[in-house]
């Protein structure tokens, strides 16, 4: 893995962290900030006062009106403000030399995030992008699962009932992301081709309903649904193999795998089906993601989940918005694909 030449942190001190936003994800950031190993939880900053001071009294941390003062005594930040501020936080970040863990998606515009891509490496700071389910156990094993399947197709699911948080953008870049990060992971391949429909169930101005359709250049297909206006919580990955059919279920840390038997020398009136379930740790995804950010802080090490990786996503999540927007499909000759639109 490529390092970063001043990005490692002494061994002998704690890393000195600091959390920008406490909001709905903020707040999580700290509490586990707060007993992570090696780790010194130095204060958090919000616009919010009132907010801010509660949770510094209850962690024992100072508190930041302004974020720029917190700076100073950082070696690296957590930054989960509204996304349409990740841009200008993350370039002040950066050009004090603090190391960034940017929740997702990585910028309000691709132009924005290939400016944080390149700042990154400017500045030598680690950007680490906050696609939190690369973390989740069940999707660890689920790539463990289908290491030697032959995919075919996928699906995904990812349906919310409708709250105030993350209203600043559409379905598609707060919920589908995720999905589409993870599968672009999977797949390796690039999109060749693409359609999408979308519909406004609340009063936010964005999709809050959109499902799309991907082909790949390897001959894989995906389905992905987003919702913001689903009466229960829904994480489903469904991988369609070759020799078997897998489920994942983000929010229950539970895998099942399906299977055909065979009876040699026999005539099957009906196929038995095997069933395997595949059990998984415990841990909080946020927990492993964050730890991961220490220690690539404190090696000078680059993230499994990097701007790079996080800008690949964007491109492909902005297509699919606009394209549900347009009511349009999209397809794309092989030959000058990476060159002409950049999708992964």
């Amino acid at each position: 893995m490529p390092s970063f030449p001043n990005a490692g942190v002494s061994a002998i001190r704690p890393i000195q962290v600091g959390v920008i936003g406490v909001g709905n994800m903020g707040q999580h950031h700290v509490r586990v900030l707060s007993f992570l190993k090696d780790v010194q939880l130095v204060g958090v900053a919000d616009v919010n006062v009132e907010r801010g001071l509660e949770l510094a009294s209850k962690y024992r941390v100072r508190f930041f009106e302004d974020y720029r003062e917190l700076l100073p005594y950082v070696d690296a930040v957590c930054v989960a403000v509204p996304t349409r501020l990740h841009y200008e936080v993350g370039m002040t970040c950066m050009r004090q030399g603090v190391h960034i863990l940017m929740e997702k998606p990585i910028a309000a515009s691709i132009s924005e995030a290939e400016l944080l891509v390149n700042a990154a490496a400017e500045y030598d700071c680690i950007l680490q992008v906050g696609h939190i389910e690369r973390f989740n156990p069940a999707f660890l094993e689920l790539q463990k699962v289908i290491q030697q399947e032959e995919i075919l197709a996928l699906e995904a699911h990812r349906l919310s009932p409708y709250s105030q948080r993350a209203n600043d953008v559409s379905v598609v870049l707060d919920l589908m992301i995720h999905d589409i990060d993870l599968l672009l992971e999977l797949t390796a391949a690039p999109v060749v081709k693409l359609t999408a429909s979308g519909t406004h169930a609340s009063g936010s101005g964005y999709l809050d309903y959109v499902t799309a359709t991907l082909n790949f250049a390897n001959g894989a297909i995906a389905s992905l649904t987003a919702s913001k206006v689903t009466h229960r919580k829904v994480r489903r990955l469904t991988i369609h193999g070759k020799n078997s059919l897998t489920e994942a279920d983000f929010l229950n840390n539970e895998i099942l795998i399906h299977r055909h038997s065979q009876k040699a020398g026999q005539v099957l009136y009906r196929q038995d089906e095997l069933v395997e379930r595949v059990y998984t740790s415990n841990i909080e995804p946020l927990h492993a993601e964050l730890e991961h950010f220490v220690q690539c802080v404190r090696g000078g090490n680059q993230p499994s989940v990097g701007g790079e990786q996080a800008l690949k996503a964007l491109r492909l999540a902005t297509r699919i918005e606009q394209i549900a927007l347009d009511s349009q499909a999209w397809q794309e000759n092989l030959v000058g694909l990476e060159k002409s639109l950049r999708l992964p």
